[in-house]
């Protein structure tokens, strides 16, 4: 008889430039919405831990803000969230759009995590609509990656491929989390990040990324209704008129996606309060950052 293979188990840290599908495809092997998907870039904001059972393994998939350059103090939070990433993991999955292919972002934060032990995965996404000869593909034997491989997650092409090789590079280990959690942030997180998605969804081009939800209250008293209020912060009085809009239409639409989200991860009835909140300079305030989730 075939011995079982041994349990294995361990962090994947998500890496990659902003866009590149690291929260689509977190999403996709956890089986569940955790981590917010917009078009826009730099949608991710904060480290988020999604857990994937198997049978034989257990997977500790960290999704990571894209990198990107930038003085300001909030691009400095979210690129050390990645950094750290890099290198408390043992394995790194360095993804680039296929579109785009392997360049010096990628090179670098390859480096970074081998730097720290970590064996790396390149990961070429958007498998399903990448070029025939995609450019830089694969990455050249210097950049050091264990293996090369090519996944979209919008189809699943490529994901049991994928799944296999970060098991196989996984250490032998027990489950470290129990097989029904999928991530280690609370419930309350959760739905801030989803007032934030439909925001960013509602107003599109409307508003830039000055715009932050602070959950105030996420009161679970009741075992058939949540209520949640929720402050979304813009840095200019014109910017509050945006997320507002006429007659107060545009914060309707906002709550209703945001409701209909917020319900679908919590399995209940949500009871949704947002109101609109001028605060200069939030981007720009350590603490402030801290407080929010970004640091």
């Amino acid at each position: 008889m075939t011995p079982e293979p041994e349990h294995r188990a361990g962090v994947v840290a998500l890496l990659g430039r902003p866009n590149v599908g690291k929260s689509t495809l977190m999403n996709a092997l956890v089986g569940e919405k955790l981590a917010i998907v917009t078009p826009k870039p730099q949608t991710t904001r904060s480290r988020l831990l999604g857990i994937a059972t198997l049978p034989h393994a257990q997977l500790l998939l960290v999704d990571t803000p894209g990198w990107q350059q930038g003085r300001q103090p909030l691009h400095g939070a979210l690129n050390r969230l990645a950094e750290q990433a890099a290198r408390g993991c043992d394995l790194a999955a360095v993804l680039t759009d296929l579109g785009s292919g392997w360049g010096k972002v990628e090179a670098a934060l390859a480096a970074g995590a081998r730097s720290a032990g970590a064996p790396v995965l390149a990961v070429g996404t958007q498998g399903d609509r990448a070029p025939a000869a995609p450019p830089g593909w694969p990455p050249p034997a210097e950049a050091g990656c264990a293996a090369a491989l090519t996944l979209s997650a919008r189809t699943g092409q490529g994901l049991a491929e994928f799944v296999a090789a970060c098991v196989a590079r996984l250490p032998v280990s027990p489950p470290l989390f129990p097989a029904d959690e999928l991530s280690d942030r609370p419930l309350r997180f959760l739905a801030a990040e989803l007032v934030r998605e439909a925001a960013f969804r509602e107003l599109e081009q409307e508003l830039p990324y000055a715009l932050a939800v602070d959950l105030v209250e996420f009161d679970e008293k009741r075992a058939d209704l949540v209520r949640v209020r929720a402050e979304l912060l813009v840095e200019r009085v014109s910017q509050k008129k945006i997320v507002i809009g006429a007659g107060g239409a545009m914060i309707k639409r906002i709550g209703i996606r945001a409701r209909r989200e917020i319900e679908q991860l919590l399995g209940t009835r949500v009871h949704l309060d947002l109101f609109v909140k001028h605060e200069p300079g939030w981007a720009k305030r350590p603490n402030r950052l801290k407080s929010l989730g970004y640091y």
